[in-house]
Formats: C-alpha cells, structure tokens, sequence
C-alpha cells in the first residue's frame, strides 16, 4: 500500500527530476521512478512515509510549470470497500468519528494508523464498494473543526481475483527465491527478531531530554540498544510542540526494563547537570484496554505495586482519551530504583492482560467462524480491542480473512439485553446521541423498554439485527458500562440476555437429561437457562436466558442459534418428504 501515482506531470519533466524533488523533501524512494507520458509511479518504505508525501507534495508542489498530484496508486478492480481518511482532529471523539462514518454505510473495521502528522490518519473499511464509493465523494473536504478530510481509496486486495499459480520450471521445482524470506525495506529479512507477540513498553519522556538520550551522532541511544538487546524508537516528529514525546521499547521483557533503567538514569543525569528538575518520574503509555486489570477489584493490584517498591504511582483520567490518543499514562514517582522495580511489576500484569485478551480473540474467533473479533471495535473507544505491537499509535492489529456465515443474506434477530437502570442515561447520551450513532455503527435497531415498575433495578434494551449487527451493538453496550465505571476497574461486565427460540427446539437446547445445556455452559463459560414452564407466545416461541460476561454470552447466543436452525432445517425436510404407511423412521 506504499506506491504512489504523481499525476498532472509536464512533459519535460524526467525521473531525475523527481528523485530530486523527493530528496530535497527528505523522502527515502523504495525503488525506481517509473515514468510514463505525463504520469510515474514511486514506492515508499513505508505507509508512514507514502503518507507525508501525499500531504506534503500533492497540490501543493509546482514541477516545470504543472502542480502535481500524488496518491495512492489503487488499480480500478482493486478499488473496492477499503478507503484511507487523513488530517482528521486529534482531539477528536471516537464516537463523533464512528457516527460519522457509518452515515454512508456499515463500517466493518476502523484502524488507526501509526503515522508522525500532527493530526490523525485511519483506515476504514466498508461493507460493500458503493459504500466506500459514497463516503470518498461525502467525505473528501468535509470540514470539521476547521480540519478538512483528504480521503482516498486503498488497496483491498481481497476485492481482486485470485491469482494463477505460477508455473514452476524444470520438473516442477520452486524457483530459487519462492519461500525464501523476503528482506524488508531497512534491509532486515521480514521474520521479527521478538517473540510472535511483540509487547512494547512505551514511555513518555520530556521533549528538552530527549537530546541527552539520543546522543552526539546517536551513539548514547546505540549504547542503550547494544547492552539491552533492544530496539528503541523514539518518535520526536510525534505531537509537534509537545513537553512530552513517546518512545517505545521492543524486547524481551527484561530487555525492556533494563532499556528502561538506562534511560532514567541518562534523564536524571541531565537533570542534575542542568538543574531542570529534582526527580524525574516514570511514564508508562498502556492502552486504557489494559489498564482496569493493572488497577485491579478495589485498586488492590496498584496498592500492591506501591507497597513492594516503594513508589506513588497515578494513573490519567478516562477524560483524556480521543481518537489521537488511546492511551493512558501512568505516572510512577520514587528513586530511579524503585521506578526500574514498579516497572517490571506494571509491565508483567499488562503484559498479561494482553497475552488473555489475544488467547480470547483467537478462541472466540474459532468458536465463531468469520468474525474478527478485533476489527469490529466492540469497545466504546471505537478502534482496536487491542493495543497496537508495533506503533507509536493505537493501530489495529491484523485482520483476518476467511468464510463468513453473515455474508449469505443474514437473518434479522432480536436479542433482549438487561441493564442497570442507572446506565440509561449513559447509554442514550445527551439528546439521544450515543444510542443513534451506536445504532448506525451498529446497523442494528436499539430501543429501551419502559421500566417494569418505579423500583426496577434494570431496563431491557431490544436490538434487533443480524448476527453481526448485534455483535457489535452488544459488544458496544458491554463496553461503555465498563467505561462509564458502573462495575469496578477490576470486575469483568456480565449481563443477563434473552433470545427467542421456537417452542419446538426449546428441548434440543436442554438435551435429553440437561445434557447439551450443560455442555454449553462448559464450553461457553455463560449461564444458559431454559425456564421450563412457559407458555409460547403467538408465534409460538419461548426465552432462553443467557448470564455471563460479552464473549460468554456471544458465543452461547451463536450455538443456541445453530441448534435452532438445525432443528428448522430438519422441520422444512420432514414437510418436503411425502410420508407413506411404510415410511421406516
């Protein structure tokens, strides 16, 4: 995704001309120029850097008389659901951008991505060309906050036929590069150097030090690489202007406090030889995904920390989080000692807490075949579940493609989901915004039932959707009780849900002896209950009640639907076939 078209080009203007115009904008080439009649095509390192020539050069750069263009290069048939949003307001609100985007259809993933601009860039992806196609022509200068959108369309690799398998020669065999690792574009072969799960520790350290860690001709960063067996980026052009700039530590976990340690002592050193400041204190960036689990049921997990090592550790407030900034910052006061200790404490439990989170995902997206888990964005911050591995962002990780049950005409369900009654207010939003872009974001119907009595410790919210639609909807409504702290930091949120089944399946979801209820309480980690007397209603239907945390409830919902649509399938045969007196069973 890092070629790049340079149109509306004179024809006087040469390859050599370009690369110079490149090199005086400080923008490495990947390649060659290649250069048709009016036209080229470049290739950059990386997106990050495919983006700063789109923004630095396009419109804006005049060559032998002609002002070029420069976009992505997307071929037609590769134009399809996938669009890039740039110069977007860092400030801005997960939700504003949701809503927004899901004005001109159903947004299957949002990803932030990792880029050195003082505003914010996303990728989004639409459920349907057309889609995509609206949200180019809506969305291109669209004026918010004084920001105008520059929006364009991104490879979708997946809207291109497959390709022909290459033809091999002599007798078959592989050519000589097929299956050889292929090198990146900093010269290192593509395999990471770090465990499949790389964690980074990301630090924020005050812009006047950052000078003092890097070095006279970087040889003190170096230093620091070399000992720790780490790789250190430290993103200076992040946040312009800014006291404080990120850096992010890739390593083995010891790797990354002992890059940690050197770094606060390299600060304090300067602080002590300049007299800025008394005691420089740790920063630690963690995803506010993470952070609940690190605080713990009552704050107990932090208090622990601060007794062992001695230290006074805050954390930022939920109020900070915008679409910029994911993240939340820990703030760890205490000798350089004692902050290296609390470090390794702090990083173990949200280290952990991303290792559960990815064996969730995976388990989950094998318990529901074709969804992803991660780029459907259930939690109220809108993007990622998880952090990003790589990135001074909050980047999604990586998506993944394979047979969908919802892509085959999806059927609408209602799902009947209890709530405090105290969380209403939270859900509906000032005016009844949050509930109306939920929806949309969603595709789903959402509405809340009046209260049973004056004393009603909950309320139902209907949603009515298909399997995926309610994915998301629920997955939201999960998420923005957690947010809104209606259970503790530390307590995972559990709601009650009812579905509807036909009355005739109501006993293949128990099992003969409770057997196959049972069997998907195990497997599922809910509480599935059938009330045995109940009367079906008009359409002949009775409730199942599901309890449990998102994911429990997710997957005993999609089993218990499975049963039912078995046992319909089983139905629309035995009417289909013509019983006869000597029909065997």
């Amino acid at each position: 995704m890092n070629k790049l078209y340079i149109g509306n080009l004179s024809p006087s203007v040469t390859a050599e001309d370009l690369k110079t115009l490149f090199g005086e904008r400080k923008l490495p080439l990947a390649g060659q120029v290649l250069l048709k009649s009016g036209y080229a095509f470049v290739d950059f390192p990386d997106q990050n850097w495919a983006i700063k020539a789109i923004e630095s050069l396009s419109g804006k750069v005049e060559l032998h008389g002609k002002v070029i263009e420069v976009d992505y290069s997307v071929p037609k048939k590769l134009r399809s659901r996938k669009i890039q949003i740039r110069n977007i307001p860092p400030h801005l609100q997960w939700e504003v951008l949701d809503g927004l985007l899901a004005e001109y259809g159903t947004v299957e993933n949002v990803e932030q991505v990792n880029t050195d601009t003082e505003t914010a860039v996303v990728n989004v992806t639409y459920a349907n060309k057309e889609q995509a196609k609206m949200a180019i022509e809506k969305l291109t200068g669209h004026q918010l906050e004084e920001y105008s959108f520059r929006v364009s369309y991104i490879l979708d690799v997946d809207a291109a036929p497959p390709s022909p398998a290459p033809r091999s020669r002599r007798g078959g065999r592989q050519s000589r590069d097929q299956g050889a690792p292929q090198p990146s574009f900093s010269g290192s072969t593509g395999a990471s150097r770090y465990k499949q799960h790389d964690f980074p520790l990301r630090m924020l350290v005050p812009t006047q030090f950052v000078g003092a860690i890097i070095g006279k001709e970087g040889l003190t960063i170096k230093n620091v690489t070399k000992q720790t067996q780490s790789k250190v980026d430290i993103h200076r052009k992040e946040n312009a202007g800014a006291a404080e700039k990120p850096i992010s530590i890739h390593s083995t976990a010891e790797g990354c406090s002992s890059a940690c340690c050197m770094i606060l002592e390299i600060m304090q050193k300067e602080a002590d030889e300049t007299k800025a400041a008394d005691e420089i204190p740790l920063k630690i960036l963690a995803h506010n995904s993470l952070v609940g689990r690190l605080i713990g049921k009552e704050g107990r997990n932090l208090k622990k920390i601060e007794q062992d090592t001695g230290t006074k550790i805050t954390i930022s407030s939920l109020q900070d989080l915008t679409i910029y900034n994911p993240e939340r910052t820990i703030t760890v006061k205490g000798s350089i000692e004692a902050c290296c200790k609390a470090e390794v404490e702090i990083m173990k439990k949200l280290r952990e807490g991303y290792e559960n989170d990815i064996a969730a995902i995976n388990q989950q997206t094998n318990l529901i075949p074709g969804l992803n888990m991660n780029a459907l964005g259930i939690f109220s911050t809108g993007l990622s579940v998880l952090p990003s591995a790589s990135g001074p962002r909050g980047a999604g990780m990586a998506t993944t493609t394979g047979y969908s049950p919802f892509l085959q005409a999806p059927e609408q369900e209602v799902v009947y989901l209890f709530i405090p009654t105290q969380a209403v207010g939270a859900l509906i939003g000032k005016k009844g915004q949050h509930i109306k872009q939920l929806a949309r974001f969603a595709g789903a119907s959402i509405k809340i039932a009046p209260a049973e009595g004056p004393e009603a410790s909950e309320r139902m919210v209907i949603i009515t959707g298909p399997p995926e639609a309610q994915f998301k909807a629920q997955g939201r409504i999960f998420g923005k009780l957690k947010e809104e702290n209606f259970f503790s930091p530390k307590e995972e949120v559990k709601l009650e849900a009812h579905i509807k089944v036909p009355s005739s399946a109501a006993g293949r979801v128990i099992g003969k002896g409770g057997k196959t209820v049972n069997e998907l309480q195990n497997l599922t980690s809910a509480e599935v209950i059938v009330p045995r007397d109940q009367t079906p209603d008009e359409n002949d239907e009775v409730f199942v009640k599901i309890i449990g945390h998102f994911f429990a409830s997710q997957t005993a919902q999609r089993k218990i639907r499975e049963i039912v649509q078995q046992v319909k399938q089983q139905e629309q045969k035995h009417q289909q076939g013509t019983p006869t007196p000597h029909h065997s069973k």
